[in-house]
């Protein structure tokens, strides 16, 4: 079983949101952040972050999840850009959408799946 990657639904911003990092949107996070994504976790566990690593993740987790792109950057540009003093918040938001997104969710079964009692698998 693969795991999906993508968060439970999130109180943020205006709503309750998921999001999503697809192979596109990592790539283009890497691009943008001048970093892989392992190093941009990093940068967000030891606050060492750059404020692109916050908006950019939370704008293309938006957009992997399926919200128009258009408005994924009005909800960063409204939400992350124009509150800086919720800049901790959302660079908190930020790593968990990435750990998510390339470790699968802490409550997802990692692996393959579990064969039920008493059946052989393989």
């Amino acid at each position: 079983m693969s795991r999906s990657g993508k968060t439970p639904p999130l109180d943020w911003a205006d709503g309750t949101y998921e999001f999503a990092l697809r192979w596109g949107e990592l790539a283009e996070l890497q691009d943008v952040c001048n970093a892989g994504p392992f190093v941009i976790v990093a940068r967000l566990a030891s606050s060492q972050w750059r404020v692109e690593d916050v908006s950019t993740t939370i704008r293309l987790g938006l957009i992997g999840s399926g919200v128009e792109p258009a408005k994924a950057l009005q909800l960063v540009k409204t939400y992350v850009e124009g509150r800086p003093q919720d800049l901790v918040l959302n660079a908190s938001f930020a790593r968990g959408i990435l750990e998510t997104s390339i470790m699968g969710a802490p409550d997802e079964p990692a692996g393959e799946h579990q064969a039920a009692p008493g059946t052989v698998s393989g």
